[in-house]
């Protein structure tokens, strides 16, 4: 048993002496503000039908430009990706309108 410790010993000892002390309180740290400006898109989504349930649904977290830029998917795709937005990043998605998101999406993005 002593065989197992004394290493072990040893080794938390090393690693004691190699951590840096903490900083004393005296030090501190002066956090500065940045101003960036974004670029506007002006993108927008081309009609179709289901376009407005997109907007009320999806313009809050996806510009135009990320949706519109979307490999074409099949419809069951769209559908477990329109579902995982409400799933795990918990959009606040009506579900009356997932069918309509969906339609939509394979009218712009569709792959039969």
């Amino acid at each position: 048993m002593l065989r197992f410790m004394l290493p072990a010993a040893v080794l938390l000892s090393a690693m004691t002496m190699a951590m840096p002390a903490p900083s004393s309180a005296a030090e501190s740290i002066e956090l500065e503000s940045t101003a960036i400006e974004l670029p506007y898109g002006d993108m927008e989504f081309p009609p179709g039908p289901g376009v407005d349930a997109v907007k009320r649904n999806c313009i809050f977290c996806h510009s135009a430009g990320m949706v519109l830029y979307q490999p074409a998917l099949s419809k069951s795709a769209w559908t477990k990706i329109v579902d995982k937005m409400i799933d795990v990043y918990k959009a606040p998605i009506s579900p009356d309108d997932v069918p309509e998101i969906v339609d939509y999406l394979m009218h712009i993005r569709g792959a039969e």
